[in-house]
Formats: structure tokens, C-alpha cells, sequence
């Protein structure tokens, strides 16, 4: 082999494992970001063990929203368009929550099917603007 194509072999795999290893620690550093939730339908097929806390995410179903009288407690159903489960939350949801938005429930699964939410998270589009912000920026 030449002289110059030994050397820019050389050169070609050093940069790749280093470019391997800086992807490997950015990975690695940022496992602990990463948020990852189940749909409904994967919760279906999925067993999970007793008190583990899960995240489940989808789209409110249209007219499932039940509130409970003199209480937080609220109850309504997730879908992914294929399966539906019944969330309960004792709580003050998120100012974006409403039917047919995405949301983020955070909680566990009990022995009915029902997912007992700890914590509801409303996910919205790139093009939301908080209210008060036009007035702001004006």
C-alpha cells in the first residue's frame, strides 16, 4: 500500500472512532433527559410490575372527560386511534388540557386497567404562544 493512502486510512479511522466516541458520551450523558412514554396500544400488549411508575401518552377521547363533584377528581380516556385506557387524575390539570389534545400522563397502572395518574403534562404545537405574550412583545 503507498505511503499517503496508509496515512489517510489512518486518518479516516481515527476520526471515525472519535466521532464514535463523542456520539457514545453525548448518548450517555443525556440518557438521563430522555423522557420516553408508552401509547396505549403498547400498554396493551406490555406487563409491567406492580407500583412501577410509567408515562403513558395519546389523545384525550372526545366527551370522556368526567369531572367529580366538590372534588379534583377527574377521570377520561387516552387513545392512540387503536386503544383507549381509562386515565384518573386527582389534581388541577394543565391550563392546555381538553379533549382531542395530546397529553402525558405520568403514574402507574392498577389491577382494574385503570392508569393512576400522578401527574398530567398537556403537549401542544410548535405555533402556541402563552397567553399575555402578543401584549408583551408589542
Amino acid at each position: 500500500m503507498h505511503v499517503v493512502r496508509k496515512r489517510k486510512l489512518i486518518f479516516f479511522i481515527i476520526v471515525i472512532c472519535c466521532v464514535s466516541a463523542a456520539v457514545a458520551l453525548a448518548l450517555y450523558a443525556l440518557r438521563k433527559n430522555i423522557d420516553l412514554y408508552f401509547t396505549p396500544s403498547q400498554m396493551a400488549r406490555a406487563h409491567f410490575a406492580a407500583n412501577q411508575e410509567i408515562r403513558l401518552g395519546g389523545f384525550v377521547v372526545t366527551g370522556s372527560v368526567r369531572h367529580t363533584p366538590n372534588s379534583l377528581d377527574v377521570s377520561f380516556l387516552l387513545t392512540d386511534s387503536k386503544h383507549q385506557i381509562r386515565v384518573a387524575f386527582d389534581g388541577l390539570l394543565p391550563s392546555l388540557f381538553r379533549e382531542g389534545q395530546g397529553i402525558i400522563a405520568q403514574g402507574k397502572l392498577n389491577s382494574h386497567h385503570v392508569f393512576i395518574a400522578d401527574q398530567v403534562l398537556a403537549k401542544h404545537d410548535s405555533s402556541y404562544h402563552p397567553p399575555g405574550l402578543k401584549q408583551a412583545t408589542a
